[in-house]
């Protein structure tokens, strides 16, 4: 019968959570790490064994990782609503960094700036959603606003409620963003079509429609660098 070791059999230095404190948390393994989140393992495996397993059912890719959802993280043996609670609101804490961190941008003038608000917001999730960045005259960035949120193949781009909300904020130029969940970034004849309707029914309310960013994974896809506007 194979002997089993606890976390807390290890020297000192080498735990975890020891290690974290002496060491910084750069010393850390990803295993180590989820570790701390789970704190304790199964009558089988310690914790850092449990972080591995379930790090090689994400293969070992902690972008595939942040994808896996509560009750995925409840399959695990030994990780109740506690830990799996944890672990998410681990990777929510960092995607919302991200996204302060995009926020901070003060104005946009490209694709790529206008990218590096966007695919922090969409880039994880498993569905479509559609989003406006409003800009001022400077094209500085004051607002923006999910307008739906669809399947994992379709989203609806409501012009009314865009506009709507332009004029609301005073917002003379308009960044048109959604997601490609399947990680093609290649537009659609429906994502063609609708990107003229804005860019028509804005330009009646003198609204410049900007760009549209489709926003895959990591990767994005500009309408505007693409001459499609």
């Amino acid at each position: 019968m194979r002997e089993r070791f606890t976390i807390q059999d290890w020297a000192s230095d080498e735990r975890p959570r020891e290690k974290f404190i002496t060491r910084g948390a750069e010393s850390l393994s990803d295993a180590e790490l989820l570790a701390i989140l789970i704190r304790a393992g199964n009558k089988d495996e310690n914790a850092i064994e449990l972080g591995r397993k379930i790090l090689r059912a994400a293969g070992n890719c902690l972008n595939s990782l942040k994808k896996f959802t509560y009750n995925d993280l409840k399959r695990f043996r030994g990780v109740g609503p506690g830990k799996a609670l944890s672990i998410l609101a681990a990777f929510e804490l960092g995607r919302r960094c991200e996204i302060e961190g995009a926020q901070q941008q003060p104005q946009i003038y490209s694709s790529h700036q206008a990218a590096a608000v966007a695919v922090p917001m969409l880039c994880h999730l498993q569905h479509e959603e559609c989003w406006v960045l409003f800009l001022n005259k400077s094209n500085r960035l004051i607002g923006k606003e999910r307008i739906s949120s669809g399947g994992i193949d379709a989203t609806v781009v409501d012009v009314r409620v865009i506009l709507r909300l332009a004029l609301e904020k005073n917002s003379c130029r308009i960044i048109l963003v959604h997601n490609h969940p399947s990680g093609n970034r290649i537009p659609g004849e429906t994502d063609k079509l609708q990107t003229i309707k804005l860019k028509n029914g804005a330009a009646v309310c003198e609204i410049q429609l900007v760009d549209h960013i489709i926003v895959a994974g990591n990767d994005y896809f500009s309408f505007a660098d693409e001459g499609l506007l």
